[in-house]
């Protein structure tokens, strides 16, 4: 009896070496998984540049120039307080201000870099969602990082995904943003 125990041991180290990767797998697997949000938000972010004549409807503002570093506005940095809707149109009632800045970081092509803050002081939703992230203005969709939040968004995380929805030169432009919520406490 006292042998068969002693050869049953080689058989349970092997055992345990091969089941190690393939649980090591499942766990790695399941731990990367992609989940359905647990909350989806479709907005639309409105962009009036002030341009020195507009100053009662200018929602923005250059607060330095350029540097003379190529013609993609390398430097520029906007300040804003923007209204943001729950449809297309900037008539629309606000249902959050977007508030926060933005900056021009590349010296060979438009591209932006955000941080701002969606504050929800109205209707369904009360709290804020923070954002930041590169724009590449060039691409159709841009994912920029959800890294917090409070009220109804305690300790958000996720995705907002930007897509330029009109524009008009320097005086207006509009993003659809579709905020995708995979932290919701």
């Amino acid at each position: 009896m006292g042998g068969s125990l002693t050869s049953l041991k080689p058989n349970y180290y092997l055992l345990l070496i091969l089941l190690l990767p393939l649980t090591l797998t499942l766990t790695l697997t399941s731990a990367h998984k992609h989940e359905l949000p647990c909350k989806h938000l479709t907005l639309y972010y409105h962009d009036i540049l002030f341009n020195g004549t507009n100053q009662a409807n200018a929602t923005s503002t250059l607060i330095s120039n350029s540097a003379p570093l190529g013609s993609f506005n390398f430097s520029n940095f906007v300040v804003f307080d923007d209204p943001v809707t729950s449809d297309r149109l900037l008539t629309s009632p606000p249902v959050a201000r977007a508030q926060g800045f933005y900056f021009y970081d590349m010296k060979t092509d438009f591209n932006a870099w955000f941080a701002f803050t969606l504050v929800f002081n109205s209707g369904k939703y009360k709290g804020t969602i923070n954002i930041m992230g590169a724009d590449i203005i060039g691409q159709k969709a841009r994912d920029l990082s959800v890294v917090g939040g409070t009220g109804d968004f305690f300790m958000a995380r996720g995705i907002t995904t930007l897509r330029t929805d009109a524009f008009q030169g320097w005086a207006y432009f509009r993003l659809r943003m579709d905020v995708k919520l995979y932290e919701c406490y």
